[in-house]
């Protein structure tokens, strides 16, 4: 069972606005007596965690990963965007809890030195976790470390720092709080800040800060510094038992508190739960489905299990039936673990026991139909079926995210799930050690990570390179772009990989979000069908064929179309009105430069 974080926001409530009272009550919640009070100060550094841990993303939409619905393309991708859309306000309300604590920590009496500073080193994280969100997003923000004084207004409006500036804090933050956090937290404080997050978050950012996003003239020793930092990471990780989890990869989320785990968002029924309703299909949820819904380059990104990629000939899909059928083998038997782990597909099994009972599947195919109205003169609809009869939803691509849902949840439960959010494991850190290798020249280090996250997968070994080709560094910066789109699928990394490597032009040129349908080829053959066969049954998979949609948003307009001009975020108006002092980024009209 998961330890309870009681999250006391009413009490941080109190503390921040006051109270007057007019006879002293020793029992009652004042500021004098929270600060005097360890359970109470504990519940203040909660309630920060609360607020500020990550949690499930989900955020395939406007990427090459996934789609939420037709027509449903975020504007930015679309290369619709303005400073009123797409403008930082900066919320400042976790730094100000932060700075408020870091200055009662100074004057505390009922804690030892020790418990101080290791409060003091969670709450340093923390303001470095909020900070660098801030900076990824825009550049360099104002920095303030200090309470600030709301009767002084003048001193409240301040400049923007630089950018180097604020990683410097940021890093300062960082070797603080390494240097006073435990190696460990087990029982019921695992899951709080320790020793390799931070160290793991230092070298997330290092290889973010050495990116093109911010190193665009390529500063070999911002990459030096990446290096050190992750390959420190990794090896502290593993002196403290950490490493790729081994057993099958879907598990990673279900075997809670195993070896890959780093930074994790413990979610638990009643008191903590996950909502996933948003992710779910129709018909197996409630007011919300079909969102993250894989699209055709996710699709084809993962490999088979020898380690080779998968090819698909479009116009032999199309024309050529004995191909189609040796594809439509191809693309559900035999592929990489995390292939399954990570995606629905039309025609298996689906975790909603209360709807799809006695082992029937989720047949969520098509039919194509005359449509005299559509530019092709034909449209695709929905052609489900199971055990209960009814025609029902199949999303826009028909296939879905698998990695992490909760096989327990059924209609009702949809609110209730409790599966983990890991926001760091150790691939992602072994990974980024392994990039920032290839970038110092060191692509022995880095292709044998790559070979071993393979080898964790179940792939093959081969020639001793798990299909992994590439040799120079270019072609081992493309395998890891290719890799980390496989292995962190649904994890909400991919916006932020293609960002930081300047890489809008391959979402460009996808233009449309295309899928590929699955589409009954006689519907005679649905009067004698076994709704408990699958996809992975050869004489069922030979009632079908496979259709390559160009775009499944069914309307041009919505295509991608990223601005190759503008890389960082504006600040919002709100902001620029209110303070004098802060000057817009370049890229949106204005004289900050983010890459000072």
């Amino acid at each position: 069972m998961k330890p309870k974080k009681i999250i006391y926001s009413a009490i941080v409530a109190f503390l921040l606005n006051g109270c007057s009272l007019d006879y002293q009550n020793t029992a009652t919640i004042t500021p004098d007596n929270v600060w005097s009070d360890k359970v109470m100060i504990n519940a203040f550094m909660s309630d920060i965690y609360g607020r500020m841990s990550p949690g499930w993303p989900i955020g395939a939409n406007g990427t090459d990963e996934g789609m939420n619905g037709p027509t449903d393309m975020v504007n930015y991708s679309r290369g619709v965007i303005s400073i009123e859309e797409h403008g930082q306000k900066w919320n400042y309300e976790n730094i100000d809890r932060i700075n408020f604590l870091l200055k009662q920590l100074e004057t505390v009496t009922v804690l030892s030195d020790s418990e101080k500073q290791v409060l003091r080193a969670q709450a340093l994280f923390w303001r470095s976790w909020d900070y660098w969100g801030k900076v990824w997003t825009t550049g360099g923000v104002p920095l303030i470390l200090d309470v600030q004084d709301v009767s002084n207004l003048p001193s409240l409006f301040v400049n923007r720092n630089t950018t180097s500036e604020c990683v410097a804090q940021i890093l300062k933050d960082l070797d603080e709080a390494i240097a006073v956090l435990p190696d460990t937290w087990t029982g019921a404080d695992f899951g709080k800040i320790d020793k390799g997050t931070a160290m793991a978050f230092k070298g997330r950012l290092l290889l973010q800060y050495a990116s093109p996003l911010f190193n665009p003239n390529n500063d070999q020793s911002r990459w030096d510094h990446a290096y050190t930092a992750n390959k420190d990471a990794v090896d502290f990780l593993k002196s403290v038992g950490k490493g790729l989890f081994t057993g099958k990869f879907e598990d990673i989320w279900y075997n809670e508190r195993n070896n890959e785990v780093v930074m994790v968002n413990q979610f638990y029924y009643p008191d903590h739960r996950l909502d996933q309703k948003n992710i779910r299909p129709e018909p197996l949820t409630k007011d919300m489905a079909d969102q993250n819904q894989a699209i055709f380059p996710l699709l084809m990104a993962f490999p088979k299990k020898d380690g080779s990629k998968l090819e698909l000939d479009i116009n032999r899909l199309k024309n050529d039936p004995a191909y189609n059928e040796q594809f439509l083998t191809d693309f559900y038997i035999g592929r990489d673990s995390r292939f399954y782990a990570s995606i629905f597909t039309p025609g298996t099994t689906y975790p909603a026991s209360d709807v799809l009972k006695d082992g029937a599947k989720y047949w969520n195919t098509w039919k194509k139909v005359a449509d005299p109205a559509s530019e092709s003169g034909f449209k695709y609809t929905t052609m489900i079926f199971e055990q209960m009869g009814k025609g029902i939803g199949a999303g826009s691509s028909g296939y879905f995210q698998l990695k992490g849902v909760d096989k327990a949840l059924t209609i009702p439960t949809v609110y209730d799930a409790g599966t983990d959010w890991i926001e760091i494991r150790f691939t992602e850190v072994l990974m980024n050690y392994g990039e920032c290798a290839n970038e110092v020249g060191k692509s022995a280090e880095a292709l044998q990570v790559l070979y071993d996250v393979r080898k964790r997968a179940g792939i093959e070994s081969g020639m001793g390179n798990y299909g992994i080709l590439a040799s120079t560094k270019s072609a081992i910066r493309q395998a890891y772009m290719d890799e980390r789109f496989i292995e962190f699928a649904y994890e909400g990394k991919r916006w932020t990989d293609i960002r930081r490597w300047k890489r809008y032009d391959m979402l460009n040129a996808l233009k449309y979000r295309a899928g590929l349908n699955a589409v009954i080829k006689d519907e005679n053959n649905l009067t004698k069908f076994d709704w408990k066969k699958d996809m992975y049954d050869a004489d069922t998979r030979k009632l079908f064929r496979l259709e390559y949609v160009e775009n499944l948003d069914g309307n041009k307009q919505y295509q991608f179309n990223l601005d190759l001009n503008h890389w960082f975020y504006p600040v919002h108006q709100e902001v620029l009105d209110r303070n004098s002092k802060i000057e817009q980024n370049k890229e949106w009209g204005g004289t900050f430069d983010p890459l000072l």
